[in-house]
């Protein structure tokens, strides 16, 4: 009996089912102690709070300038553009505006074509320039920003592509909505862990999404300037808000 034993220790099938066996020992183990290592994170809890900071802007970005919708040459074009552009920064500055607060924001040359069947034909060449004009210490200079828009219009500015409101400490503000929304949180996290009845360990992680920011275009203006009885414009400002989103992982114990 016992030589049968040992010839059997020694037979290749013996050996390799005792290899096959410890290897699933082996694969059972790593399963169960990854399983334990990935499963770790369904012990966390995750809250979201929001925190919203309510603000008065205090900056104002015109965009604003002119198109030559069709001249006979390139040359021509780009001439009734420099003339115009030049009668409205001209405008603009006698209304208050440093020099340094205007500023390119486009410039363009393109041809213009009618189209026929089968073919285009070239009858011109169209020009564009967009302003940035800065105003800022709102809403001390609220009758600036309305005077800016009026007199551009009249100098000759036929595009007003909006008005952008802003503020100067956004990172002041946005740090507080950050930290109300962490205690909208915090109170969330405590609330459910009451109701579940666990208690919470330290936070592991976190991320923050900006529901809203300070900026967007309030104004818009349609249509063609050049002179003429222009009526004065209505820009509220008004009150803006930044909105931030916290969401919080809190280990479980």
């Amino acid at each position: 009996m016992d030589a049968q034993m040992v010839s059997s220790h020694k037979d290749p099938r013996f050996i390799i089912k005792l290899v096959g066996m410890l290897l699933v020992a082996s694969i059972v183990i790593i399963a169960i102690i990854r399983d334990r290592i990935v499963q770790n994170q369904q012990w966390q809890v995750s809250v979201v709070g929001r925190g919203t900071v309510e603000y008065q802007p205090d900056l104002a970005t015109i965009t604003m300038g002119v198109q030559i919708e069709r001249a006979g040459t390139a040359a021509s074009a780009i001439n009734q553009l420099n003339q115009q552009m030049q009668k409205v920064v001209t405008a603009v500055q006698n209304a208050g505006v440093a020099q340094d607060a205007i500023q390119t924001n486009a410039y363009s040359l393109h041809p213009v074509y009618d189209y026929v069947p089968e073919r285009s034909i070239l009858v011109g060449y169209g020009a564009n320039q967009l302003l940035n004009v800065k105003i800022t210490n709102l809403p001390a200079n609220q009758e600036l920003l309305t005077k800016v828009v009026e007199e551009a219009t009249k100098a000759g500015v036929n595009q007003i592509n909006g008005i952008t409101f802003d503020v100067k400490n956004v990172d002041e503000l946005k740090q507080q909505a950050r930290i109300e929304a962490i205690g909208e949180a915090r109170a969330s996290a405590n609330r459910i862990a009451s109701a579940a009845g666990v208690r919470l360990k330290r936070v592991v992680g976190w991320w923050e999404n900006f529901v809203q920011l300070p900026g967007g275009d309030q104004f818009y203006m349609d249509g063609k300037g050049g002179g003429g009885a222009v009526a004065s414009p209505v820009i509220p400002t008004g009150k803006q808000e930044i909105v931030v989103e916290m969401n919080l992982n809190y280990l479980v114990k």
